[in-house]
């Protein structure tokens, strides 16, 4: 195998990475986002049966990414964004207001998660 195969085999299992990352968070906000608005209602309405089955889902995927790569990346990573997603979701699609604190919050998290996410692609 020459260089640039091995370069692509590894372009490619980041991107595979990434990839798993994106849709994990991604059905883990939804599922926050269905979960908010069938709270206070009949505990079998459609939100809280499709944010159960999007956790669901959530998780066969965080499994994935678990079997690929360290806890001590993955969670952090994961959990960092979902809650980053999710409070942007928050603001979007439900109008709750965000406090600047909050902001200055995902701020810091983003720079813990870049770090992270930093370390695992160039280690020493």
């Amino acid at each position: 195998m020459n260089y640039s195969t091995s370069l692509a085999i590894t372009m490619l299992s980041q991107f595979a990475f990434i990839i798993l990352i994106l849709v994990t968070v991604g059905l883990n906000t939804i599922a926050q986002i269905l979960l908010k608005l069938g709270s206070g209602q009949n505990p079998l309405n459609v939100f809280v049966i499709c944010g159960l089955l999007a956790y669901a889902f959530s998780t066969i995927f965080y499994l994935l990414v678990l079997g690929k790569f360290n806890l001590s990346v993955a969670y952090p990573v994961v959990i960092g964004l979902t809650i980053i997603a999710t409070t942007f979701a928050g603001a979007i699609f439900l109008r709750e207001k965000v406090a600047m604190s909050h902001w200055l919050g995902i701020g810091l998290m983003l720079s813990g998660i870049s770090a992270i996410a930093f370390a695992k692609v160039y280690p020493k």
